[in-house]
């Protein structure tokens, strides 16, 4: 079985080398050259455009940054639809529009392709490691017949719903994630305003009920002035603008989440949405001219 990988960045390029790791044959497809000469050192193939990647692969996937881009490996001149043959696989791993999702579908089922929207969490660290969580949306057995193979990337593949539902799932956790580092950034600054260590309140809070995976994940982060992205602002002001817009579609209040998109876009106007989204906690230092640190 050969795989056809197209979008080598922070997500896709350990998700791809674990690909690689297990067995599985790869032609790859990314702009950067670079990293695209370091999965040839690996044995992978390499194609100059998205329709012969698909002339080659059985399984497509593709970890892109946002439904344009989808959209346009797939749709548009040289795409995915001109070389892909029937029968084939297609499975989007990046964290695009539920909508986005369901028109790159439909138009994929006209060529006979079966569809997977396939969204990871968990950020560069567990991409790296393979255990992701990822939320997909489509057909049953078209799932089972990928769930091994989604496996290698995560440590759970979990079928939501129809194609799309992977993604509603996926601005979910967008949603939960974005309000914890924001819960987190706030009470943080409370304690060093009130003249309490960060630290201590991390020790003595984290196996409690305010415990969760992104207090593991992002205080050491913060309290260190590490903010090197595992996860960009810019890419999570991307997934809550999604979750706005299925949220007007549907009718679904989102007021807390309005107010953190809107602290996300104020930071990346002052520079930093290259940063992680711990980062974050920036806005309110910046209020207070504080820090949090050890």
């Amino acid at each position: 079985m050969k795989i056809g990988f197209i979008g080598l960045g922070i997500m896709g390029k350990p998700m791809a080398k674990n690909l690689i790791k297990a067995g599985y044959e790869l032609v790859v497809l990314d702009r950067n050259t670079s990293v695209v000469d370091e999965f040839l050192k690996l044995g992978a193939e390499k194609e100059s455009f998205p329709k012969d990647v698909a002339a080659k692969s059985d399984i497509i996937i593709t970890m892109l940054p946002n439904s344009p881009q989808v959209k346009e490996v797939v749709l548009q001149k040289n795409g995915i639809i001109e070389g892909v043959k029937a029968g084939t696989i297609f499975i989007d791993m990046s964290s695009i529009s539920p909508i986005a999702s369901k028109e790159v579908a439909e138009k994929l089922s006209e060529k006979g392709v079966e569809m997977i929207d396939a969204p990871v969490s968990g950020g560069e660290p567990k991409a790296v490691d393979g255990s992701l969580s990822i939320m997909v949306g489509g057909k049953e057995e078209i799932f089972n017949k990928v769930k091994d193979l989604l496996l290698i990337m995560g440590s759970s593949a979990v079928l939501c719903g129809d194609v799309g539902a992977g993604n509603v799932t996926k601005l979910a956790n967008q949603v939960i994630v974005a309000l914890n580092i924001a819960a987190m950034s706030e009470a943080f600054v409370l304690g060093t305003k009130a003249g309490v260590s960060p630290e201590l309140i991390f020790n003595a809070i984290r196996g409690g009920l305010a415990g969760s995976t992104v207090l593991e994940a992002k205080a050491p982060m913060i309290m260190d002035r590490n903010f090197k992205p595992g996860f960009k602002i810019d890419l999570h002001i991307k997934d809550l603008a999604n979750a706005m817009d299925t949220a007007a579609e549907v009718g679904a209040p989102m007021l807390l989440t309005s107010q953190v998109l809107e602290m996300l876009r104020n930071l990346h106007q002052n520079g930093e949405g290259q940063s992680d989204h711990s980062a974050l906690v920036k806005f309110y230092e910046k209020l207070v001219n504080t820090e949090v640190n050890r």
